[in-house]
């Protein structure tokens, strides 16, 4: 059972920190809290309003009968077919937490798609509660793809990035 006082101490960190969902369960007993998540609906109006009315109506003969048919084929053709290559290694996170590329904002990234990898090498920062995990490669070859932008919240187990093992 939870005293009082730790449930407060992980509300504290979950409210502090950058993950969306917490789940702890010890014995029997489970504590589950979800933060309210206002940015995916202030993502998503934007986009409505600037992009739809601006693009169809500026353009509505050409816009639609040529851009977006070559996006539709390509965008769906080479992430669907990469990702589930079963000679490509993914090197998937280890927790759910927040997704880094690099130590900090003014360093550059650890890795970068094209890049060569050993065993032992760093790709990325998985940060959870405040803790910050170095991700390794676990593969020798190259990186051919990352699946996840800087600072977006990665689930156990979700692939990060692609490799051409050798």
């Amino acid at each position: 059972m939870f005293k009082i006082q730790e449930i407060r101490e992980i509300i504290k960190l979950v409210d502090s920190s950058s993950i969306d969902e917490f789940v702890y369960e010890v014995d029997g007993a489970k504590v589950k809290l979800k933060k309210n998540n206002v940015v995916v609906t202030e993502t998503v109006a934007p986009k409505k309003e600037v992009v739809a009315p601006v693009v169809q109506q500026s353009a509505p003969a050409e816009a639609p009968a040529v851009t977006p048919a070559p996006a539709k084929e390509e965008a769906p053709a080479p992430v669907a077919p990469s990702v589930n290559d079963p000679s490509l290694h993914k090197i998937v996170s280890p927790m759910v937490g927040t997704f880094y590329q690099a130590p900090n904002p003014d360093s550059p990234a650890y890795v970068k798609v094209g890049d060569k990898v050993g065993d032992e090498t760093i790709v990325c920062i998985v940060e959870a509660m405040k803790l910050f995990n170095e991700i390794e490669a676990e593969v020798q070859g190259e990186i051919v793809e990352i699946l996840v932008k800087d600072g977006d919240l990665v689930e156990y187990g979700q692939p990060l990035f692609l490799v051409k093992a050798e």
